[in-house]
């Protein structure tokens, strides 16, 4: 356990500070492209990511097949080697399901499991509770809880994290439950690590103790994202700030226009020529004009450096 003296109180971060909820490119015929993850993945580690999260919303986990999940993370692991944390996303809504896939990461060479609430179900707090530690007690790896009632259905009470902090494997938390107070008295009375879940919420999480952030936009901006924390860490309040609101424009187009992050992402990355791909359906591609607001919103925040 790290003591609350380190500097700025941050916990000391598991899986590094900047980490970012990779997309999965998908080749133009819709196939796991495995070679275009390894070249993203090193591109983002080589912009200041120190970790990647597989398998996440953001990765489109709700429509890639276990097979494609544990081929991503192996291929993810041999192109960033030790050069950064790599970190898989196992939640599904069936407590057996989800252990099976945190076992399969384990073995694909994963340094951590992301383990959402169980979807759809609704189940109690004390259900929350056992899956959690259920998903825990069944593989050697670290878990990240990830608590997005606005995508599942279910809160992660505070109550609950502060009772799951007491499990040995369980380290880490990414929060965007949007409960800022919850999450402040979660900080205040455990040693867990907590990632800002939203890119809107990096830089304020990250003042009050939170160990850094898990986001989307560091898919096209990772050195932007970097650059807010370490501004941040090296005193610089103010310009830490700056860099934050500039980002502002970037994030409202990529996280609250309509469109899940993902389809943003890769509209953004495909018109960059970087791996991305299409999306799979249920999702649909950016039209054009979204696309234009997102490229015009990517130039001022790159342009401003």
């Amino acid at each position: 356990m790290t003591n609350l003296d380190e500097p700025h109180h941050h916990r000391r971060p598991p899986f590094g500070r900047v980490l970012c909820a990779m997309i999965t490119p998908f080749t133009e015929s819709g196939a796991l492209d495995v070679d275009g993850a390894g070249r993203l993945a090193e591109r983002l580690v080589a912009q200041g990511c120190d970790g990647l999260v597989l398998n996440g919303t953001t990765g489109e986990s709700p429509t890639t097949s276990d097979a494609e999940k544990s081929a991503l993370v192996r291929a993810v692991r041999e192109a960033v080697g030790d050069r950064a944390s790599v970190v898989a996303g196992v939640g599904t809504s069936d407590t057996r399901h989800t252990i099976e896939l945190a076992l399969q990461a384990e073995k694909a060479g994963a340094d951590g499991v992301l383990v959402v609430t169980p979807y759809y179900s609704r189940p109690p707090q004390d259900a929350v509770e056992a899956h959690f530690r259920e998903v825990a007690d069944a593989s050697g790896l670290p878990v990240v809880l990830y608590d997005i009632p606005g995508r599942t259905g279910t809160r992660i009470e505070p109550e609950t994290i502060i009772r799951l902090a007491g499990h040995p494997r369980i380290v880490a938390v990414k929060d965007c439950s949007y409960d800022f107070l919850g999450t402040q008295k979660v900080l205040s009375r455990t040693d867990l690590a907590y990632y800002a879940g939203c890119d809107e919420h990096n830089l304020a999480l990250y003042a009050v103790g939170a160990a850094g952030c898990i986001s989307t936009v560091a898919n096209v901006t990772p050195r932007h994202i970097r650059s807010v924390l370490d501004a941040f860490d090296a005193g610089d309040t103010a310009g830490a700030a700056r860099r934050q609101q500039r980002a502002t424009g970037l994030i409202e187009a990529m996280m609250s226009a309509g469109l899940p992050g993902t389809v943003t992402a890769k509209a953004v990355l495909g018109a960059l020529n970087l791996p991305a791909g299409p999306v799979r359906p249920p999702l649909r591609p950016a039209d054009r004009a979204a696309t234009d607001r997102l490229l015009a919103e990517y130039e001022r925040l790159t342009a401003t450096g």
